[in-house]
């Protein structure tokens, strides 16, 4: 017997339904049953069957196979996705740009409300406009102002689409959020906005892959919380190029670490407590597929100019392995990463039949390799905006690489005859219609039917799987309880402590107990982000540490003079972006190198002869640097430290360098006692382990090159072919090298990888 009970009925239902039972939460209604999942929802009626409840998400009176929870969640798919018109199917296939709760009016992703009183979780007119016209349902979340806020804002979202349609929520997501800022400090009995850890880089160098699973253990918690249900990452690019500066957002150039940490963060974010899919799961979209690693001089495909990945050691495969042999080869019960995202990049050369566009737009790479050679059949979505217009070399817009001359939908309809599933940025579903009637002109109205519904099924499991259809909405108190707890906390700062790299310790430096110590003040110049953007203040001197937090540890020292020792904190040399507008407004073809060094480089030993070129906006094809020189940001980095050198005379010198990239550090190593490697931790940590209250642990994640012609002549997509510098003490800042007290580090890890 099956009965319908509306949510006016529900005190009677309570009565009448021995199994489960209702109760008022924070903004929604909860159903909790014996034998059967918690139920969230607002508006939509409640079915009863067999004693269990169940939502009429379509209020069409009768329990569909889609709004069973007993069923399968491929079965519960491929119903609902037969239900669903193609204009649904067509909002499905939209991935949201870039949405901060609550929305600016000002800046990146500026946003409006309708309602001039509106609160911090109310939705934009822009959110609902894309939730309601276009059937988006897959939003991308950036800042939000609280853990409360986050959930309360999902939560409408959830009542929102709850009440339109066929009832399909909104499937949440976020970039990676819980990287640390070096001036937070850490206060174990206390919470914070979120747990704070490492960057992937400094996560493998770990080389501990049991820690990438308790951090996405971790995170899939904390995401759960906000409302999030799918993890943009991780990043498992094989960085085989040192210069990318995207680097530091993957686990290095090791193959054989890359993959057991690729495997490792998504089985932590996927994998319920019960062993499988479960509503504390969180879906990870691996990416970017085949690698964004080689990129052709460093220069990052976000622009024109960096669009191209070569592969001069013909070295495909091993950027594969962290896909196909990691995050498709899960331990735990959810098999492989439910999503795959494409880079930016046309990987020229790699298509057999000669064609070179973004890979996305790459049958071969999408529909022969991926989905035929190694049989992955989940979410295939592409990265942020590779269907709008290129503007300029040097813009950042639009990311349309090798199909600059089809429309918008004809780009969209490409996408889809590869295999792609869904596209990253678009709010609007105009362009994917186009693309579905160009589909039925071409293979008939049958066809393009069920290309849709494959698709459709595709992007539904993600949501069945993590329990969405049951329960989307999250409890506010239990975000701020869960978010940024004190366990939590003190996880992500045990796993900075361990992400620190010491590579030099000149006769036992390291550890300095209770003395006076030297930070002088540095140079903060304004430098382009990855993006090529000057954002942040001007240039500026300032201290690297609080004082405050340095007088826990040492007494501060104003002067060279009456200081035991120095403790400078610097960042890696940082040249630009391969790309210099005004070096093309002189005659030149715009191209600069990417240098890894502090003072001045003049590329000598560059290729004469680009590997790759070609594009609409330039009249050449050769992109090569080859004797062009490069300046620094940052050379004032280098200046301090020969500076402080000679001030303190023979008194000890440690220079802690943030990295994010491998970096040319032989001009500064000798001028310094020790030499501690971070990747984004919080100057607490540092100075935990510079008092010794902690050991250093961390190996080199990856090679640090002896100079820049090795740089020049190593194969953007091989792995460990540099000549690394050795220092004066004798160690090679090889991939694995480290130190502890005791000297150089040999271990399980050094003997699985260090090989």
């Amino acid at each position: 017997m099956k009965r319908i009970l509306p949510l006016l009925a529900l005190t009677m239902a309570v009565a009448c339904g021995p199994k489960w039972q209702a109760s008022e939460a924070d903004g929604f209604t909860r159903i909790t049953q014996k034998g059967g999942p918690t139920l969230g929802y607002t508006t939509a009626p409640i079915l009863e069957d067999k004693g269990f409840a169940f939502k009429d998400l379509n209020r069409n009176g009768g329990l569909d196979p889609y709004e069973d929870w007993r069923l399968p969640a491929l079965d519960r798919a491929k119903d609902l996705a037969t239900q669903m018109s193609i204009e649904q199917i067509a909002g499905l296939m939209l991935y949201s740009s870039h949405q901060a709760i609550p929305g600016s009016a000002y800046g990146f992703g500026a946003a409006t409300y309708s309602d001039a009183n509106h609160k911090s979780w109310d939705l934009t007119d822009q959110q609902k406009k894309f939730l309601e016209e276009d059937n988006l349902r897959a939003v991308l979340v950036t800042s939000v102002e609280s853990p409360e806020v986050a959930a309360r804002w999902n939560n409408n979202v959830q009542a929102f689409v709850e009440g339109i349609g066929l009832g399909i929520p909104a499937n949440n997501s976020s970039d990676p959020r819980n990287e640390t800022a070096a001036t937070a400090e850490f206060n174990m009995g206390a919470g914070g906005q979120i747990s704070l850890w490492p960057t992937p880089l400094g996560l493998a160098a770990s080389f501990n892959p049991a820690l990438v699973r308790q951090f996405g253990e971790i995170a899939s918690q904390e995401y759960r919380a906000l409302g999030i249900a799918t993890a943009l990452s991780p990043q498992i690019d094989l960085a085989t190029e040192p210069r990318w500066s995207r680097f530091g957002g993957t686990f290095g150039e090791n193959p054989a670490l890359d993959t057991d940490m690729a495997r490792a963060y998504v089985d932590g974010f996927q994998t319920s407590p019960e062993g499988g899919w479960g509503l504390q799961s969180v879906n990870a979209m691996v990416k970017h597929w085949p690698s964004g690693g080689p990129e052709e001089g460093g220069r990052d495909a976000h622009f024109n100019y960096g669009k191209y990945a070569v592969y001069p050691g013909k070295n495909l495969k091993d950027h594969l392995k962290a896909f196909t042999e990691g995050a498709f080869q899960l331990e735990g019960g959810t098999g492989k990463a439910s999503a795959v995202m494409p880079y930016y990049t046309i990987s020229y050369g790699v298509d057999p039949s000669g064609k070179n566009v973004g890979n996305s737009y790459n049958k071969y790479i999408i529909s022969d390799l991926l989905r035929g050679e190694y049989g992955y059949d989940g979410v295939v979505c592409t990265d942020w905006n590779i269907t709008y217009d290129n503007a300029t070399i040097e813009s950042f817009d639009g990311k349309c690489w090798g199909v600059e001359e089809l429309t918008v939908a004809q780009r969209h309809y490409q996408v889809l005859l590869s295999g792609v599933d869904q596209f990253g940025g678009n709010n609007d579903k105009g362009p994917v219609l186009e693309a579905y009637r160009m589909w039925v002109a071409d293979f008939g109205e049958a066809a393009a039917r069920e290309r849709f519904e494959a698709s459709a099924v595709r992007l539904l499991m993600n949501s069945f799987r993590t329990g969405l259809f049951e329960n989307p909405y999250t409890d506010p108190a239990v975000a701020a309880e869960v978010v940024g707890n004190p366990s939590f906390m003190q996880a992500g700062y045990d796993a900075q402590l361990k992400s620190v790299v010491m590579v030099k310790n000149h006769a036992s430096t390291l550890p300095r107990q209770r003395a006076k110590v030297y930070v002088p003040q540095r140079l903060y110049p304004q430098t382009p982000g990855m993006f090529g953007l000057f954002m942040g203040a001007p240039a500026h001197w300032d201290y690297p540490i609080d004082r405050t937090l340095v007088e826990k540890y040492y007494d501060w020292a104003n002067t060279p003079e009456e200081a035991d020792f120095a403790l400078l904190l610097i960042q890696e040399p940082y040249p630009g972006t391969g790309y210099d507008v005004k070096d093309r407004q002189k005659g030149g073809n715009g191209y600069v190198p990417i240098s890894l060094q502090y003072r001045p480089y003049k590329a000598v030993y560059a290729r004469a002869e680009s590997l790759a070129g070609g594009d609409p906006k330039e009249a050449f094809t050769n992109r090569s640097y080859k004797g062009k020189t490069v300046t620094t940001y940052n050379e004032s980095d280098l200046d301090l430290v020969l500076k402080t050198r000679k001030e303190m005379g023979d008194k000890p010198v440690v220079v802690v360098v943030n990295l994010t990239r491998p970096a040319v550090l032989s001009e500064l190593e000798p001028y310094a006692d020790a030499i501690l490697l971070s990747f984004g931790v919080q100057n607490q940590a540092v100075l935990d382990l510079v008092s010794g209250a902690a050991e250093p642990s961390g190996l080199l994640p990856m090679q640090m090159p002896a100079d820049m012609r090795t740089v020049e002549e190593q194969y953007e997509d091989v792995p460990q072919d540099m000549r690394c510098l050795k220092d004066t003490e004798g160690h090679v800042w090889d991939f694995a090298f480290g130190l502890n007290w005791s000297g150089p580090i040999q271990d399980a890890r050094t003997q699985r990888y260090g090989k």
